[in-house]
């Protein structure tokens, strides 16, 4: 009842007429210890650079406001091209003596940060609440535990390194680019397995939340974190693109938009950069008629409106199979009546504050779309703050809505469930697979192998069984299609932020491409011929006479067979002396679309191929390469001019790779991933 304390004296209400009416009153978490420590700093803030606070004059501010109530928290800098410079230059420099400490060591660093972030626990739950707009509930439950668990699973790889990570090696300077829906939390999914690996950070959270990123790095200096192996940069999206882009950078870790993402692949594209991307989704919620209705309820709840709906693996669509439908959108209308939005630091309310003004401009315009096409929008009647300074929009759920709808197509990432229905098991595995994202998705049954057997055919990167949107440090996570590749957390995760001790970061060495024929352009020039009377180019008959030799031609290969190049052109092979070894077919945009289409097309039946049928097919293929072995090899020796020795070295390693995944496919399998609370 300590929660309704402050109502009994706001509105009068007696302790009889409470217990009456059983209203929730508000319980604020005190922002005090915040705005101390943001006093502390004048409520201006630079870059966190080596180990301190650096404020270049002459640049630009940004405001950085509470989303719940329009609060100025403090005054921040955009970045310009020398910050840049100074952090990716004190990171270079850091990285020489942190790569080199023995594993042992680093481990204890992170551990020390680990404890330090415990000690600072409760400021760093109000930050992230005030910087972001979520509930503190969250924040507290949620992102700060798992920050901590972060920093302890990746002090114990940094502590194995040695053991468990044989043959592999910091890959250097790491640019990490981090969005605002978790700005405290997606930033140790970057920066604990770069720091374990022994590579040094560049971070730039998001424009909207920088604060909890800036407070982070000063809890890592107070660790005792050498100056350098994590720096904190501030500024807009171009400034982001600036870190990805600086070619002291080896290997940059992205989350946030599809959008943003192409641009930043395209960006780093040909500069040997390491990239992984976790990107935006649709996620699916299944229900069959077999789950637990009133907990599938509850795991709905969870799935779309935990942090308002942005969460990259929000459950945004659901599926719930057509014999329970009308019941189960009934209890969930009932209980979405229940939430509560309202002020971030309210440790009673469900939803809190949206990140920005233009991201619930967004939210709306989608939604007012759904209502013009006849879809019918239920939103909560919620009570919001008093005061108009916050960003809140009510629980929105549609239904009656075509599959062709914007609203059930592309990603809103905002509180807004879309409902459809389904018949049987095959349709809801197709409706849940047709998107362009591959995310995350949940199945609600109490059937186990429905449940085991819908979680393998749905196409997405984490798959939940009866929960929706558990996060663990030992469970990688990332997507599939355009939710991006690569893997955060877990082992797996690990490889992300390492190479091959034998492999150098190999630097660009890029013609002139022409994307439009995704060719190299030779201008008004003719491409360069092979050249007659040279060696190779003729034959001599059994009696002694020189003809020519029988040409080879060199077809493009797909779908099964070789193919001549749609726009008949030509482009050479040029061997290391500068001999035209010969003419290959040039692809242009319907060669590429053709292959794309035949990959598409054979995927299916090469997935549902028994694994031991996949790996016979593989040896065959290092046994046809072993056969030839002295054809690649001398073919090598002409495009590269290195030794017969070297060459031979190589095919026998393609053989050996070949070999290597052939033996992977019959044991390849998933696993079944153990939350470290359940131990």
């Amino acid at each position: 009842m300590a929660a309704t304390t402050g109502n009994v004296r706001a509105t009068g209400e007696s302790v009889p007429e409470i217990f009456e009416s059983m209203d929730y009153g508000p319980a604020p978490e005190s922002p005090d210890v915040v705005r101390a420590w943001l006093d502390k700093h004048d409520r201006s803030f630079g870059h966190f650079i080596n180990g301190k606070w650096v404020k270049p004059e002459g640049r630009k501010t940004y405001q950085t406001k509470c989303p719940a109530t329009g609060e100025v928290l403090a005054t921040t800098i955009q970045g310009e091209d020398e910050d840049v410079e100074l952090a990716v230059g004190a990171a270079r420099k850091a990285f020489e003596s942190w790569s080199t400490l023995p594993c042992h060591v680093r481990a204890r660093y992170l551990y020390s940060i680990a404890r330090n972030v415990q000690k600072h626990q409760r400021i760093l739950t109000v930050m992230e609440s005030l910087d972001n707009g979520k509930p503190f509930r969250e924040s507290r439950d949620a992102d700060v535990p798992l920050v901590v668990r972060h920093f302890y699973h990746h002090a114990g790889w940094a502590q194995l390194m040695d053991t468990e990570m044989q043959g592999w090696k910091p890959i250097g300077v790491v640019g990490a680019i981090v969005p605002w829906n978790f700005p405290l939390m997606l930033l140790t999914w970057k920066v604990c397995p770069a720091l374990a690996m022994g590579n040094t950070v560049v971070l730039k959270p998001a424009t909207y939340t920088r604060m909890s990123a800036l407070m982070l790095a000063e809890i890592c200096a107070e660790a005792g974190l050498p100056p350098g192996v994590f720096n904190v940069v501030t500024g807009n999206g171009r400034f982001g693109s600036k870190l990805a882009c600086h070619p002291d950078v080896d290997k940059v870790g992205f989350t946030g938009s599809t959008e943003v993402g192409q641009l930043l692949r395209r960006a780093v594209a040909g500069t040997g950069k390491k990239l992984s991307l976790e990107l935006g989704g649709k996620s699916p919620i299944v229900v069959f008629d077999s789950a637990d209705l009133d907990s599938a309820v509850e795991g709905v709840v969870d799935a779309i409106w935990f942090n308002q709906g942005q969460v990259c693996s929000a459950g945004s669509r659901l599926l719930v199979q057509e014999s329970v439908f009308n019941p189960f959108i009934t209890k969930l209308k009932s209980r979405m009546n229940h939430l509560r939005v309202g002020d971030s630091l309210d440790k009673c309310i469900d939803m809190g504050a949206l990140v920005d003004e233009s991201q619930m401009k967004t939210i709306k315009e989608y939604v007012e779309e759904a209502r013009k096409e006849g879809a019918e929008v239920h939103q909560v009647s919620a009570s919001f703050p008093k005061h108009d300074k916050g960003f809140f929009y009510p629980p929105t759920l549609i239904t009656n809505v075509q599959t062709v709808s914007r609203v059930v197509r592309e990603e809103i990432f905002g509180p807004v469930l879309v409902a459809l229905p389904f018949r049987t098991a095959k349709e809801a595995i197709a409706l849940g697979n047709n998107t362009n994202y591959g995310l995350g998705a949940s199945v609600w049954t109490e059937s186990i192998p429905l449940g085991l057997e819908a979680a393998v055919s749905l196409k997405a990167g984490a798959v939940w069984v009866n929960c929706h949107n558990m996060f663990d440090a030992a469970a990688g996570f990332g997507g599939y299609k355009e939710s991006g590749y690569g893997r955060d957390g877990g082992k797996e995760g690990l490889y992300e932020y390492a190479k091959p001790a034998w492999q150098d970061r190999p630097r660009p060495n890029c013609g002139e491409i022409n994307y439009t024929t995704f060719a190299a352009k030779y201008g008004a020039t003719v491409p360069p011929m092979p050249g007659s009377g040279t060696v190779g180019d003729k034959s001599l008959t059994s009696d002694g006479a020189i003809v020519p030799g029988i040409d080879r031609t060199y077809k493009l290969y797909y779908g099964g067979g070789q193919k001549r190049p749609d726009g008949q052109y030509s482009r050479p092979v040029i061997g290391q002396e500068g001999r035209v070894l010969a003419l290959v077919g040039e692809a242009n945009r319907k060669d590429v679309r053709n292959a794309v289409e035949a990959a598409h097309k054979a995927a299916p039946g090469w997935g549902k191929r028994a694994a031991h049928n996949r790996a016979q097919i593989v040896y065959y293929m290092a046994e046809n390469l072993e056969i030839r072995r002295q054809e690649f090899t001398q073919q090598l020796q002409l495009m590269t001019g290195r030794s017969e020795e070297d060459c031979r070295r190589e095919v026998d390693l393609a053989v050996q790779r070949l070999f290597y995944w052939g033996a992977y496919c019959d044991k390849y399998g998933g696993t079944v991933q153990v939350r470290f609370g359940d131990v």
